[in-house]
């Protein structure tokens, strides 16, 4: 694909749900509405630029619905739409295996990273041939 094309649409919402942020904002939020702030400190480390900025993302998707309350000083929680929802529960399946699986990806790495540091002829076994 060009840089100048369009991403399709598929791509670009696979992108809203499975970015650092909107993974994060859509497990948070299946467990029940959240307030900015709540939700915030909840999924740590996000600014709170990237945060609005996600969630309005996720808004225009339709996975979030943005309830803004009119009392003062203002209120608005975020909840999971029904698609939201649908969403959260495949990311947080994502989410779920990394944890169970995460020793045998470190091992992996680990593994990978030995044979990637030993000079290139103690990895073919032939003097100046690289791998």
């Amino acid at each position: 694909m060009a840089e100048s094309e369009p991403m399709c649409p598929e791509r670009l919402l696979m992108e809203h749900v499975t970015s650092r942020w909107g993974t994060l904002a859509l497990i948070a939020l299946l467990d029940r509405p959240h307030r900015f702030s709540e939700l915030r400190r909840e999924i740590g480390q996000v600014s709170e630029k990237m945060l609005a900025q996600t969630l309005r993302t996720l808004e225009r998707d339709g996975l979030v619905h943005r309830d803004a309350k009119p009392v003062i000083p203002p209120r608005v929680d975020y909840s999971l739409t029904v698609l939201g929802r649908e969403a959260a529960e495949q990311v947080r399946g994502l989410a779920r295996w990394t944890e169970r699986r995460l020793t045998a990806v470190e091992r992996a790495r680990e593994a990978y990273d030995a044979t990637r540091t030993r000079p290139a002829a103690v990895r073919t076994g032939v003097p100046g041939v690289t791998a």
